[in-house]
């Protein structure tokens, strides 16, 4: 149930990242459209945590826990992860293609997951090094491989080939903190509210300095598109995140962001088969892409039952 819900993750993120790029596309500025995909979600979010005692009560855990130390300051860094994230969709997924760019991201987060999950930074604490993760992280970036073949190189530039791994490092480590800060709380929703609310931070100075330097658009609020599913990538996002929040200390970091990637890829491939892009790669790279990440995922997984202790057997 817990893969079932990254591959979720991974959908969801697919489609989060088309939409978030058309709507940088239509407002020329992809970091203002990161900024309102998240704002939408923070709004959304701010109902059940605001108005509910226990999120106004995880809050609360929030607040004590960083008076007191209980609660590290790096704990709060998930919605700069975040910010990178949206930001980086609306500036290249438009462009790229959903699969394109997700393969970039499958190398950060397969490279980074397994670096983060050895060092014990995520809830599920230290997991190791196993000869199947390796050699799933190993296919993930056969996937990545493919993605570069033809002539994708030539038709894209290489700064947005490169945001895309930086992406993935930054979602890795994001599953890892909001994880870690949702056990501290003890509220997957407070951590996903406080991820949101970090995001919307950052990217509020990164839209004003964008903005200082790209000019305001004439008039801005109707510079906004009327298309309502040009607004959902908030939404997505606040599901999503929440719902990694609840399984990564299940799955470890590396797992949940292999299933991501299956469910990325998949979903991706779709997207622009529908809705093709400008710079998107060959059908033979997509189809290697997504076998590729798909063995990478049942290689993976921990197909063997963890021995159960005396301890722990019934009486």
């Amino acid at each position: 149930m817990a893969l079932g819900g990254a591959v979720a993750i991974g959908a969801m993120t697919a489609i989060q990242a088309r939409v978030n790029g058309q709507l940088g596309v239509r407002l020329d500025n992809g970091i203002l459209a990161g900024w309102v995909s998240f704002a939408v979600g923070l709004v959304l979010l701010s109902v059940p945590v605001l108005l509910g005692r226990a999120g106004r009560a995880a809050l609360a855990r929030v607040w004590r826990g960083v008076r007191t130390g209980h609660v590290p300051w790096w704990m709060l860094l998930g919605g700069a992860c975040g910010a990178l994230t949206v930001s980086t969709q609306g500036l290249v997924a438009g462009i790229l293609g959903v699969a394109l760019f997700t393969v970039g991201v499958v190398a950060g987060q397969a490279l980074h997951g397994l670096l983060l999950d050895r060092v014990g930074f995520g809830p599920a604490g230290v997991v190791a090094i196993t000869p199947e993760r390796l050699i799933g992280g190993l296919f993930a970036l056969v996937a990545v491989g493919f993605s570069l073949g033809g002539d994708v190189l030539s038709r894209a530039p290489l700064w947005m080939l490169v945001l895309p791994f930086l992406t993935g490092a930054g979602i890795a480590f994001q599953s890892a903190v909001n994880g870690r800060l949702g056990q501290r709380i003890a509220s997957p929703l407070g951590a996903t509210y406080i991820s949101f609310l970090g995001g919307v931070l950052v990217l509020s100075v990164s839209v004003g300095v964008s903005l200082l330097v790209t000019g305001v658009p004439e008039p801005l609020p109707a510079a906004f598109p009327g298309d309502l599913w040009l607004y959902l990538g908030g939404l997505l996002g606040a599901a999503y995140i929440l719902l990694g929040v609840v399984i990564v200390a299940r799955t470890g970091v590396l797992l949940m962001g292999l299933g991501a990637v299956l469910g990325q890829l998949v979903v991706s491939v779709l997207i622009d088969a529908i809705w093709p892009p400008a710079a998107g790669p060959a059908l033979w790279q997509i189809v290697a892409m997504v076998l590729a990440a798909g063995l990478s995922v049942l290689i993976a997984l921990p197909w063997r039952r963890r021995p159960v202790s005396s301890a722990s057997r019934p009486s």
